[in-house]
């Protein structure tokens, strides 16, 4: 998701091909042996498996919303908060989630441990509209959609909580016209088959996004 939204903002074209992990495609694991997405193959033939690079990729090349320069802070010290969202939360946010796949998990302690890093950002986004200044920059988009898996998890218990400045910055970033545009449903890419146009003309760079 968050690679698709770092596509659209840049501008950048690619083709788009929509995969079934439970199914995946040869040419998906000839790129990338490790088997998940996001997967992009640039022009000149060079494999990104991870979403952030693909973000970084893409702003490197084109950052008209600026979101590799924040107003407050610095790339790295986005990129610190991304690393704790990545590593903790993602970890505590699949077993709160999906409590039943882990034998002896507590879903309870999981979200208590998930609510803290959510307090923390809502200290940050009582300063500011976003995370490090009043305009979006690469945290804010590198983490909304962790943010809404687990407000999604049980929606009355995270809107019963007093975090007014981390809610409404929710809603703010999934009401936008950039969240809208990449939440498109793609037809099930074939093989031998082309892919679809993302987010417009398509050029060279091959996408698993």
């Amino acid at each position: 998701m968050r690679a698709r939204l770092a596509l659209a903002s840049s501008g950048l074209h690619c083709e788009l091909r929509e995969v079934l992990l439970r199914d995946k495609p040869p040419e998906l694991l000839a790129a990338s042996p490790k088997g998940t997405v996001p997967v992009l193959i640039d022009g000149n033939g060079k494999v990104l498996d991870e979403s952030l690079d693909i973000m970084l990729w893409a702003l490197r090349q084109h950052d008209p919303q600026r979101w590799l320069a924040p107003e407050a802070g610095s790339l790295e010290s986005m990129r610190e908060l991304i690393a704790s969202f990545d590593g903790d939360f993602k970890f505590n946010l699949d077993r709160y989630k999906y409590a039943d796949r882990h034998a002896g998990t507590s879903m309870l302690e999981h979200r208590s441990n998930c609510a803290g890093h959510l307090e923390q950002l809502n200290v940050r986004l009582g300063v500011s509209r976003f995370l490090f200044g009043n305009h979006a920059a690469l945290a804010d988009m590198a983490i909304v959609a962790f943010i809404r898996q687990f407000a999604q998890t049980d929606h009355a218990w995270f809107q019963r909580q007093a975090w007014a400045p981390l809610q409404d910055w929710l809603a703010n970033l999934l009401d936008g016209e950039l969240y809208a545009r990449i939440m498109a449903k793609y037809p099930r890419w074939v093989s031998g088959s082309p892919g679809v146009e993302f987010p417009g003309p398509a050029v060279s760079e091959k996408s698993g996004v």
